[in-house]
């Protein structure tokens, strides 16, 4: 009897997440484009918006960013000002780490969990605690940084991981 109450329960829920997402390609139109399963928007999306919380974030921690990092104004603006690359290479990678992310969502999916802004914020987590924030904190003592830029990076890249897996989870995937 509990497995039964189980599944219908399930079956409820996918339901209700097929009613939203519906309600969410009626905002957005039935132009949203999709590769392999994912909104190619959406993906732009939590690359855009996790780029920008970025430059929030440090233009806010600028001056203790620096002072972790041992950098100077003039370190950072060259002699030339400063170079474009960084923002380029940046934005990037976040658009690679948006697309992963994703993938990782669409196979949750795929596996019958409903997507969600709940689901995306959970796998963006996970995500920084397992790979982000381990790999972090290794290269940072093995550097002997100070701890206050790990902790500085550190909450940037969970910033980022937790707006790209609101987006993603809210309209990332295509309906099934």
């Amino acid at each position: 009897m509990q497995e039964s109450d189980d599944r219908a329960f399930h079956h409820a829920r996918v339901r209700a997440t097929d009613t939203k997402r519906r309600s969410v390609q009626a905002v957005w139109g039935h132009g949203m484009q999709f590769f392999a399963g994912l909104n190619v928007w959406a993906v732009l999306l939590a690359a855009a918006a996790s780029f920008l919380f970025g430059g929030v974030w440090y233009g806010t921690l600028s001056k203790l960013w620096m002072d972790a990092a041992n950098l100077t104004e003039e370190q950072i603006r060259g002699p030339g000002g400063p170079s474009p690359w960084p923002f380029i290479v940046t934005f990037i990678a976040q658009l690679v780490m948006a697309w992963m992310l994703a993938g990782i969502i669409l196979h949750l999916v795929r596996a019958g969990v409903p997507s969600s802004i709940r689901i995306g914020l959970i796998s963006g987590f996970l995500i920084w605690l397992g790979f982000i924030a381990t790999t972090l904190v290794v290269n940072h003592r093995f550097q002997m940084q100070k701890v206050a830029l790990t902790v500085i990076d550190g909450g940037h890249w969970l910033g980022v991981m937790l707006i790209q897996g609101a987006i993603l989870g809210w309209i990332g995937m295509a309906q099934s």
